[in-house]
């Protein structure tokens, strides 16, 4: 990497050059603070016309704190911060430095001399793991993106249609031939978009993207909370691929993880000698289930480290919205613990209040300073009002993942098509809570390791029906009301589990049945796209109207999807769940004319057996489910078909 300095000046410090002002100070100090990315870490820039970097680490239980790195041949004494104040900060300009020095903050603390090379906190590149200094780097970048940015607020709005294609970065696709290594951010810019262009997804939602040394943590154990990884290029290279996908009219998502983080020692633990980012004691700041640390949520810089890396994401990688991980584990002290392993809140009780108000905050601050994204809650209990605004007491997220959905259905269609008349309610549970929260439908990357199986290897039967089940199960997402997202290798019916460091299983894409998933997917995406009945209320009961529920002994399901305006046809969606074809199937419609069959998974070209309704049904003026006209139809075997009202 290329080192660009003032050939022969030394490297020299400085205390007079400081990028922090009193109020900078005041409004970290005080956790109110958004944009440190501009005042902490390393900054290229020029002090009385020599050009060098500053630096600044909070370190407030540090003795000494020094600058060393390959500039310096990694000496501990020759270049030292300067304490700002009482404001814990130290800070310093060393002339001569330039773009591509490696550099590690030597960190001496006043507990028991106490001493360690930290990366840096703030740091927005840092070397290749396993190696861990951080790299003095600018963010320069000439976007290309203008439309998208001014329009996005169209496409990520909760009557847009948004449909999730999630993606591990580094084993999407690989290059067997060069050592089975990952693609770069600039090989997947082209490669992921013509892809996710052809399925008709609307956004990508990246698992996290943020350095962190474990590549087998999937980005979930983040210690560069402010660089993308450098397993896949330069910050610029991650910049090209968010602009690339978004001049393709695609958003990005990223997976942001504020409830916890690891111990390594080069990272955020015991970062001065004491336990700073973290809580002291363990049963506050040990999360038993990933052996890591718990963010202090209480500490007003630690609040506003993370509310400025938030906006920092949206900000300077223009990214559509952020979805949080683990909020649960935020939300309630006992969280994995047994009786006796936490701290009850000062009322006793086991919320945690200080990530709620947390919480709470980021979310204002956001919607503040950017109303045309979306934060997307990983929740998993029943805590009240995850998607409402704060003002009415919720936790302001725009959406929330529906856990209780993924499981209820997964668990449902793993049963014997025999069986599920016992399982019905399974199903039709969902409607009960439905639209007390913005959710999305996830068929997740946690859904499809560690034992779980594969989509496909959940569904029951033989082959034909294997595949059967999983288009019935994505067309039955794709009816309900609720935004999708669908974990990559799922849409081509991948036999194998996710394996984080090898590749999709590519070549099974080849067989007609694989494709056919492909094309199925294509299929839901371009009506749920183009229908507005699918997507503009889903987050409203008024979207949504049964037909049947309790068909149990058939294992029938139908209900309407509704648009926002009468001006537009509203959809019919019929599940059979078995795997019998049921011909002269009578649904009662409330209104006549011609139904237009716009969907039938059992089609030939889907994979399916080639039975349906011939493109469509003229409603009889035969009263049926409480309803004036009604259809007869065919249903498939394991099959869901979608019919669009085309008044006479």
């Amino acid at each position: 990497m290329t080192k660009h300095r003032p050939h022969g000046q030394p490297h020299s410090m400085s205390y007079d050059v400081s990028l922090l002002t009193a109020d900078d100070v005041y409004l970290f100090n005080e956790g109110s603070h958004g944009d440190l990315q501009h005042k902490l870490g390393s900054h290229l820039i020029s002090s009385g016309g020599v050009p060098g970097t500053y630096f600044a680490v909070w370190a407030p239980n540090a003795q000494a704190v020094h600058v060393k790195g390959d500039f310096n041949s990694w000496n501990s004494h020759s270049h030292a911060l300067r304490h700002r104040g009482n404001s814990g900060i130290w800070e310093g300009f060393i002339a001569g430095l330039g773009k591509g020095t490696l550099y590690k903050y030597e960190i001496t603390s006043h507990h028991n001399a106490y001493r360690v090379d930290k990366a840096d906190p703030m740091g927005v590149f840092h070397e290749v793991a396993p190696k861990t200094a951080s790299i003095v780097w600018d963010l320069d970048y000439s976007w290309g993106d203008g439309a998208w940015m001014s329009q996005r607020a169209r496409r990520n709005r909760l009557d847009a249609p948004m449909s999730v294609y999630e993606v591990h970065l580094g084993s999407w696709r690989r290059v067997f031939e060069e050592g089975n290594r990952s693609l770069s951010y600039r090989e997947l810019a082209h490669d992921l978009v013509d892809y996710v262009r052809r399925l008709g997804f609307t956004h990508v939602e990246l698992l996290p993207v943020m350095e962190h040394p474990f590549f087998g943590s999937w980005g979930y154990q983040v210690t560069g909370y402010f660089a993308p990884s450098s397993r896949y290029g330069t910050p610029q290279d991650f910049k090209y691929l968010v602009d690339y996908l978004h001049r393709s009219g695609i958003g990005v998502i990223l997976d942001w993880v504020p409830s916890h983080f690891p111990n390594d020692m080069h990272g955020l633990a015991f970062f001065d000698g004491s336990h700073l980012y973290e809580h002291a004691d363990p049963r506050q700041g040990y999360h038993p289930d990933w052996n890591s640390c718990i963010f202090n949520y209480g500490r007003n810089e630690v609040r506003s480290f993370l509310l400025s890396n938030a906006l920092y994401w949206l900000e300077e990688y223009h990214i559509d919205g952020l979805r949080v991980d683990a909020v649960a584990s935020m939300l309630y002290l006992d969280y994995s613990r047994k009786e006796g392993e936490w701290i009850p809140n000062q009322y006793g009780g086991r919320e945690n209040l200080e990530a709620i108000s947390f919480l709470r905050r980021f979310n204002q601050e956001i919607y503040q300073r950017h109303p045309d994204v979306q934060t997307i809650a990983e929740e998993s209990t029943a805590w009240p009002m995850v998607s409402r605004p704060t003002y009415v007491g919720g936790l302001g997220f725009g959406l929330k993942w529906d856990m209780g959905w993924m499981h209820d259905t997964l668990k449902y269609m793993s049963h014997d098509p025999i069986h599920r008349q016992y399982h019905h309610g399974e199903l039709t549970f969902r409607m009960i809570y439905a639209f007390n929260e913005n959710f999305m439908l996830p068929l997740s990357h946690d859904e499809v390791v560690h034992g779980k199986h594969s989509l496909l290897n959940k569904m029951p039967g033989d082959d034909w029906q294997k595949f059967a089940n999983l288009r019935l199960l994505f067309g039955y997402m794709f009816g309900m009301p609720g935004k999708k997202l669908m974990f990559m290798g799922g849409e081509f019916g991948q036999w194998e589990e996710w394996r984080h460091d090898g590749s999709l299983q590519w070549h099974l894409t080849e067989y007609p049945r694989h494709s056919s998933i492909q094309r199925w997917v294509a299929s839901l995406n371009h009506a749920y796209v183009s229908e507005p009945a699918l997507h503009e209320v889903e987050t409203d009961g008024r979207g949504f109207e049964w037909i049947d529920a309790n068909d149990t002994q058939a294992s029938v399901l139908s209900f309407l999807r509704h648009p926002r305006s009468s001006t537009s046809p509203s959809v019919l969606v019929v599940c059979n769940f078995t795997p019998i074809c049921r011909s002269n199937y009578s649904i009662g419609v409330p209104t006549g004319g011609f139904w237009t069959e716009i969907l039938n998974s059992d089609a030939l070209e889907h994979g399916g057996s080639g039975q349906g309704n011939l493109g469509g049904v003229e409603a009889e003026e035969t009263p049926s489910h409480g309803r004036p006209y009604s259809l007869r139809l065919v249903l498939p075997p394991l099959s869901v078909s979608f019919f669009r009202q085309d008044r006479a």
